[in-house]
């Protein structure tokens, strides 16, 4: 039972197994769950959706499991996420013509660099005024949603240049374009994190901060990098909210979107204890939890149980997770099959 042992030691095995769960179960208690249909040169279908609509949250974990890496938390992501939707809605506008008040690709440069410069400010309290980062990042909650609002004037701001719908509704051979960016920001994330020593450096302030700095890394601006990154990615996926309806709500724009980021990067096998992350881990929980969340909707339940149904879930397969419980467990049978 080595192979066994080993195999199930590895982060990313829990995590991929309640995603084949929750996919079996589909298969055979829910309709047409698998069935892809071409539409327009597009493939549409339940699995399509599962991709283009957990894009975003896909997006905010990449940045939030390195935040997480340091043993730091980033509950603003929605919020950043809002205004850089309101700052796009805002710079593009446009009339029903289509023309845009400000040329395309600025104003999305123009966003993330807001969202970014957000980032270093929640960096900037946990590293420099030396703030705890629940709290720092609570400001930033709060007071985000607020500078959404103030950005939209209160109100919904609606686009009409089609091109800036290709991001969240367009589609390359197929498949939807968000998902094209996902996979360009995972790889050059892995890339960095994995074939240079930032990843180390990361790791390291994560475990221990003090020991890092007398290693010579600077745990500082290690802090303030990882916090600026989940600002940039928390841009890029309000960019894709704001394109998916082509208009930006400073009020709900995101809302939640920092509790399903964090819990993907748990469901994904890092630890909040910081440390060792697992980027391909954080992505299945993404998946898991939007497989979950189109899985309760084909059912019809009702929305005021369906949070309940997806919490009870969400804590069997944390269940599973723990080397500890399944320790427990298997001491219990043990015992069970020694009095017997």
């Amino acid at each position: 039972m080595a192979w066994w042992k080993r195999l199930t030691g590895k982060k990313l095995f829990w995590p991929l197994v309640a995603l084949a769960l929750l996919l079996a179960f589909n298969l055979f208690f829910t309709p047409h769950f698998f069935q892809i249909q071409i539409k327009q040169g597009h493939l549409y279908g339940n699995v399509i959706d599962i991709l283009k609509n957990g894009s975003p949250i896909m997006l905010l974990a990449i940045g939030m499991t390195l935040v997480i890496a340091t043993k730091g938390i980033d509950i603003s992501v929605g919020s950043v996420a809002a205004i850089s939707a309101g700052v796009v809605a805002m710079l593009i506008g446009g009339d029903l013509q289509g023309i845009p008040k400000h040329p395309i690709f600025e104003s999305i440069v123009l966003a993330v660099l807001v969202c970014t410069v957000a980032g270093l400010w929640n960096g900037m309290l946990v590293s420099r005024i030396g703030m705890q980062p629940i709290i720092a990042t609570l400001i930033l909650f709060v007071a985000g949603r607020g500078i959404a609002m103030v950005t939209t004037n209160a109100m919904v701001v609606w686009l009409y240049a089609k091109p800036f719908a290709i991001i969240g509704q367009g589609y390359v051979f197929g498949l939807p374009f968000s998902l094209y960016m996902v996979v360009v920001l995972l790889l050059m994330t892995l890339f960095v994190t994995r074939r240079t020593a930032l990843g180390l450096f990361i790791e390291a302030v994560g475990i221990n901060p003090t020991a890092a700095r007398f290693a010579g890394i600077n745990a500082k601006n290690i802090i303030l990098l990882v916090y600026a990154f989940s600002g940039f990615c928390a841009g890029i996926a309000g960019l894709i909210v704001c394109s998916n309806v082509m208009s930006a709500d400073g009020n709900n724009a995101g809302v939640g979107y920092e509790l399903d980021a964090i819990l993907a990067v748990v469901l994904g096998g890092t630890s909040l204890n910081g440390g060792k992350f697992n980027l391909l881990g954080s992505i299945v929980g993404a998946l898991i939890i939007e497989t979950l969340t189109v899985t309760i909707y084909a059912f019809n339940v009702p929305p005021e149980i369906a949070q309940v149904v997806k919490a009870v879930v969400v804590y069997i397969i944390s269940l599973l997770q723990s080397s500890k419980f399944r320790s427990s467990v298997a001491n219990m049978f043990g015992r069970r099959e020694l009095a017997a």
